[in-house]
């Protein structure tokens, strides 16, 4: 029997550089409350977003997550003829078939780097995070580009009262590359499907193509609406707080570090209550920098963890080396967490 040749990578991964994009439109509460029976002080208090990014029609899923990534490719040292795979989490990539990560690879300017989307929601840069840490180890690419990018604009209905101020736009992108020491946690991750309908589209594509409106929200005119997000809100917001501080405690247990061992902790930002509620029940000290973007970003999705970390490090909260904690949490219901080095 042939035997096949071992893999051979990296000891380690780490996370090189990060780069964000924030589209140019910066979109008040003031603007969602022309369609919602609401205030700026329930919204504010509720989820504790001030303002969020809306991306103009130039401001494509392709475009900003080349933009972030240009940003993470620059911050990492590297070239991006370097980068060996590029994995992006999206769920608002409209073109079911190529990846929007094959048209990234390529006008990055990439040697025609390994690229696919993966569809994991919110936890979609944990997974993407997880997955580049295996291929640096194995071998099969020095370099990953991974890539958080939402343009959730496009799938908020503005007349739902529970979703429409969430959402906002922009992308993530860090480089994971190789370490001589652990700089990426183990992943602690999963799902729970039986709770999949809690957070969901509120029309498939068949039916919305199907043209056939019963049972299904319409406009004024009696037409289907455009498929939007929807959620359960009490329903995730009790998962979120009960399940995840419980994941976010096992990843430090997995990586051997406690509380006091953390400098910084950055949760998904889908709501400023959960964060908060999080902090608490971790028993987090003072002196631990704790990521609120979401206040002037809104909930990105899959881009909420990599944005909150490039602003942390832009503004000075966070600084290089320091251990950071990274849980995201959502539609699936999916989850992963680990704890990082920041670059």
């Amino acid at each position: 029997m042939a035997k096949i040749k071992p893999s051979k990578g990296a000891p380690y991964a780490r996370i090189l550089g990060v780069g964000g994009y924030r589209p140019t439109r910066v979109v008040p509460n003031e603007v969602i409350l022309e369609k919602i029976d609401s205030s700026d002080e329930w919204i504010r208090s509720r989820s504790g977003i001030e303002t969020r990014h809306w991306a103009s029609p130039e401001e494509t899923v392709a475009a900003m997550s080349v933009e972030a990534s240009g940003k993470a490719i620059a911050d990492a040292g590297i070239e991006a003829a370097q980068i060996g795979a590029v994995v992006v989490s999206t769920v608002s990539h409209f073109s079911q078939t190529p990846a929007i990560a094959t048209e990234i690879a390529d006008r990055l300017g990439t040697d025609k780097a390994a690229a696919f989307d993966i569809s994991a929601g919110c936890a979609g840069f944990g997974y993407g995070l997880t997955l580049a840490k295996g291929m640096v180890i194995e071998g099969s690419a020095e370099y990953v580009l991974v890539i958080g990018v939402e343009r959730l604009s496009d799938l908020t209905d503005l007349e739902d009262r529970a979703t429409a101020f969430l959402f906002g736009d922009g992308a993530g992108a860090v480089v994971v590359g190789p370490s001589t020491e652990p700089a990426i946690g183990p992943t602690v991750w999963g799902s729970e499907g039986d709770k999949a309908q809690t957070i969901k589209q509120t029309v498939s594509w068949d039916r919305y193509r199907s043209g056939d409106p019963s049972g299904l929200p319409v406009d004024s005119e009696g037409n289907i609406k455009f498929p939007a997000i929807t959620q359960e809100g009490q329903a995730v917001f009790r998962w979120a707080v009960f399940e995840m501080a419980k994941v976010a405690q096992q990843a430090l247990d997995a990586a051997g570090i406690t509380p006091d061992d953390l400098d910084v902790f950055i949760p998904h930002q889908a709501n400023v209550r959960i964060i908060d509620s999080m902090v608490k029940t971790l028993k987090l000290p003072e002196h631990v920098t704790v990521a609120r973007d979401i206040r002037t970003t809104g909930n990105t999705s899959a881009a909420s963890i990599p944005l909150a970390m490039e602003r942390l490090l832009a503004t000075g909260e966070a600084k290089s080396g320091d251990t950071a904690l990274v849980i995201g949490f959502g539609a699936g219901l999916v989850y992963a967490a680990t704890v990082v080095t920041l670059p």
